[in-house]
């Protein structure tokens, strides 16, 4: 590097969903995946969550969602690209938003980037809105500072946790 300069990894934050296909076995091959992605080291994965879909067609089957911290190098479109490779490996289709899927990685948080891209934005646009998302993140990172949106310890008084049954880790 010029001058001697060492890059530190950024901290990002990867929301974790299923609800097809076995949803606890997508989960635990997530984590595993995850702690497999070049030049990054997963450094905290939350408990699981059931809950109820948010959004697209009735009828779904629940949710269960996590959320995963990595230690990365890669940049915010080549984590991206990576979490996208998982999901398909896992079966993941894209056809109906919202819909049901076997697997749901979402780059939530890269360091503080503020980005609002085609391809990707971050904070994630939704994140702040949705208790599937916040409580597994406060598991992790309960100091968490969202930009753009606060402390995530004053969006969760938002949105109690009724909604939301908190499993044992799907390691």
């Amino acid at each position: 590097m010029p001058g001697g300069e060492h890059m530190r990894p950024a901290r990002a934050y990867v929301g974790i969903g299923s609800n097809l296909g076995h949803p606890f076995i997508q989960m635990r091959h997530a984590f595993l995946a995850l702690r497999k992605l070049p030049a990054s080291r997963c450094v905290a994965c939350s408990p699981l969550y059931r809950g109820a879909p948010v959004g697209g067609p009735s009828g779904q089957p629940d949710y269960l969602n996590a959320a995963a911290a990595l230690d990365t190098m890669l940049a915010p479109d080549e984590l991206l690209t990576a979490l996208q490779a998982i999901e398909t490996a896992r079966g993941r289709i894209r056809t109906v938003r919202w819909g049901p899927r076997t697997l749901d990685l979402d780059l939530l948080l890269y360091d503080r980037l503020v980005l609002d891209g085609s391809r990707l934005t971050l904070p994630h646009p939704r994140l702040h809105e949705r208790a599937f998302v916040l409580y597994p993140l406060y598991d992790i990172a309960p100091d968490l500072d969202i930009p753009g949106h606060g402390l995530l310890t004053e969006l969760l008084t938002k949105f109690p946790q009724t909604a939301l049954v908190r499993l044992d880790s799907a390691e």
